[in-house]
């Protein structure tokens, strides 16, 4: 039997939400990556320019909250000016970091009003995190959440289960006795490290990717969020304006393509074990601090 796709409103359609995916360049290399990141990875072909016309279009365009992530997007040369821009231009601003060092001015930053800050944390043993990111970043990243704390900068952390849905637990308890408030547990998604050699499957997707949301990525391409950025292309904004691809057939196209695959995988998820990737009802928002979808897993 063929599932029944329903396409989203005009409404859902418009764009409020945008991921800046600034680099694959990263301290880290954690297993669950969902792209792949690295020591050895780079900027892109994005230029300074092209981030700041991409910004100022998005803001013209409707877009209210973007994220800044990779990669560690606080690698990028560029990435405190960017942010600085986009705060200008009345945008909420997240920044998705490892936490492994955040400079004074990113700090500064931090601290204005609109703009927020997301990590990741895969435990509360330091030999487990360090694991899984491939570094010794445990003590780095949690002195950078306290730190965040004293300084009254809204964070949000996802908690990827790589060591069990008990160590997961305890990782949350950690971090709300920190006064961490939005805290998210997700499994590990089947993209880029965390595939482990299998091709991408559009059904391991949330199912909402391109319903009031895109990305952005490191050389320009447009895709309906970060977790597909590497193999659902729907434009680029080096050659067409970003407002078009938004609006565009290509983004409508990936969109019904990721629903369909999505709604298929529900019809085999028996109800009492369904988790947040196919529950039809989940909010998939990366970028507000209520999701079970983690777009660094």
């Amino acid at each position: 039997m063929t599932a029944t796709v329903e396409e989203p409103s005009a409404e859902q359609r418009a764009t409020e939400f945008l991921w800046l995916d600034l680099t694959r360049r990263c301290q880290l290399e954690c297993t669950p990556c969902f792209n792949s990141s690295g020591p050895q990875g780079t900027h892109g072909t994005m230029t300074r320019e092209d981030w700041i016309a991409v910004i100022g279009q998005a803001a013209e365009c409707g877009v209210r909250r973007v994220q800044f992530i990779g990669g560690e997007p606080t690698m990028h040369p560029d990435a405190l000016s960017l942010a600085d821009r986009a705060l200008a231009l009345g945008l909420r601003v997240e920044v998705y970091s490892n936490l492994v060092h955040i400079s004074e001015a990113w700090w500064a930053l931090l601290q204005h009003k609109g703009a927020s800050l997301a990590t990741s944390y895969y435990s509360n043993r330091p030999d487990e995190h360090n694991a899984v990111t491939g570094r010794p970043s445990h003590a780095r990243t949690l002195a950078n959440i306290k730190k965040a704390m004293r300084l009254d900068i809204p964070l949000r952390a996802g908690i990827v289960a790589a060591h069990g849905s008990e160590r997961a637990e305890e990782a949350k308890r950690e971090l709300a006795e920190l006064g961490v408030a939005h805290i998210s547990i997700d499994r590990v998604r089947p993209f880029g490290r965390g595939a482990q050699g299998q091709a991408p499957d559009p059904s391991a997707l949330c199912g909402q990717c391109g319903d009031g949301r895109a990305a952005v990525g490191p050389d320009g391409g447009v895709s309906p969020c970060v977790f597909s950025a590497d193999w659902m292309g729907v434009g680029n904004v080096r050659s067409t304006p970003l407002p078009a691809i938004l609006g565009g057939p290509e983004l409508a196209e990936a969109r019904a393509t990721v629903r369909r695959a999505v709604r298929v995988q529900q019809a085999w998820c028996p109800p009492d074990r369904c988790d947040p990737g196919c529950e039809p009802n989940e909010e998939c928002e990366p970028g507000v601090g209520r999701s079970e979808c983690d777009p660094r897993n």
